[in-house]
């Protein structure tokens, strides 16, 4: 704990003489650039406590949780990161981007708490973070964060893209009856937090950073509403980088289409779904891994996966998975270890070294990811190194 709070309390120390990470870089970093996923479970109890906490760090005054996610971003270093499960609040991001030292961030509205006023959950009543436009006891709770050493440019949000117009959607159905009401299949949104295009200017370049956080695909009944919405928030990506799939997309700001032939693209965030184990419906996550577009060549992976797979056992011993490639620890009973985060360039990119941190038993660091209850989440941050050509 006593070096935890150091740390953090180091990294003030180091904005306050040089001022933020990434102003400097100003596009000039070193090379290749790292890419970066972290589902960092700050998510809060009640609307305010997430700005509270980071307030109380600037001061002096760090919890343990919040210092252990610090240090794992101050030991990984990566030039762009995500940070998954981020309650929505503009101050709360800016203290984080200022404590974490980045120059630049980005945060924006969630779905997750924004009352629906329908019942979407088919229970009789209305309200509640079920009838929610995506799952959340207050609007914003579970949102995104990011953070970049590079100056960040044009953002595209698609917060409000409803799920009834990707075409083919798997739209839910319980005994061949539509889940939804058609007034209520007018105001569903596909996505359960947002999906964000994130230009970020390096040098001469512009990477596009697709980011999102698919809703999980368990908590419902035999509908699967969340299990296909699941694989549709991972489908909206999938169509979003090949021009001639996504005429059909539109953003917040009436603007439709994808992305530019050619465009630099690294698609980020727990996407919720393992390629092989777990409840998501199966292919899901090959909708990104096999895309003619996404470079997979590499995938990150960690030691310390390996040994908490074989010491927990349970549903990990019937895995199909490498379970090096696990970035998420979750009950042995069920369904244990998977991939959920990930972190996929296009291929224009090449990928120069990845990992997972999850360290060992006996590596000193492995306290900042322990074993339940976890000190800093239950997820592992993901990074992949990237080269940018003609930057």
């Amino acid at each position: 704990m006593r070096r935890l709070g150091i740390a953090v309390l180091a990294t003030v120390m180091v904005l306050m003489v040089v001022g933020p990470a990434g102003a400097a870089a100003g596009g000039s970093g070193p090379d290749p650039v790292r890419f970066s996923t972290f589902n960092a479970s700050l998510n809060r109890f009640s609307q305010g406590d997430l700005r509270a906490e980071l307030e109380a760090a600037v001061a002096g005054a760090p919890t343990s949780q919040l210092s252990a996610v610090l240090e794992i971003i101050a030991i990984n270093d990566p030039d762009v990161l995500l940070i998954n499960e981020f309650d929505y609040d503009p101050e709360a991001g800016a203290l984080f981007a200022m404590l974490a030292g980045y120059g630049y961030h980005f945060i924006a509205p969630s779905n997750t708490g924004v009352p629906s006023g329908a019942d979407l959950d088919n229970s009789g009543s209305v309200g509640g973070p079920n009838d929610a436009f995506g799952f959340g006891f207050f609007p914003g709770q579970f949102g995104m964060l990011v953070l970049s050493k590079y100056p960040i440019g044009d953002v595209r949000t698609f917060q409000n893209f409803l799920w009834k117009d990707m075409p083919g959607a798997l739209l839910p159905e319980l005994d061949g009856v539509s889940w939804y009401s058609d007034e209520e299949l007018d105001i569903v949104r596909l996505s359960s937090k947002s999906h964000w295009d994130v230009s970020i200017e390096i040098g001469r370049k512009v990477v596009h950073f697709l980011v999102s956080h698919p809703t999980p695909p368990v908590f419902d009944g035999p509908e699967d509403r969340n299990g296909t919405r699941n694989s549709d928030e991972i489908r909206f990506w999938a169509d979003y980088i090949i021009p001639s799939q996504s005429g059909y997309i539109y953003d917040d700001a009436g603007t439709t289409g994808g992305l530019t032939p050619g465009a630099f693209f690294v698609i980020a965030g727990d996407q919720n779904s393992d390629p092989l184990d777990g409840d998501s419906i199966p292919g899901s996550a090959q909708q990104l891994l096999d895309h003619p577009r996404v470079n997979a060549k590499v995938t990150p992976s960690s030691e310390g996966a390996v040994e908490a797979s074989a010491l927990q056992g349970g549903a990990n011993d019937a895995h199909l998975s490498d379970p090096a490639f696990d970035t998420a620890d979750f009950s042995d009973s069920a369904p244990g270890n998977l991939r959920a985060d990930y972190v996929l360039p296009s291929k224009a990119l090449r990928i120069t070294d990845a990992a997972v941190f999850w360290p060992v038993q006996a590596d000193p660091l492995f306290d900042l990811v322990g074993v339940f209850p976890f000190p800093s989440s239950d997820h592992r941050l993901v990074w992949v190194d990237v080269n940018v050509p003609g930057r």
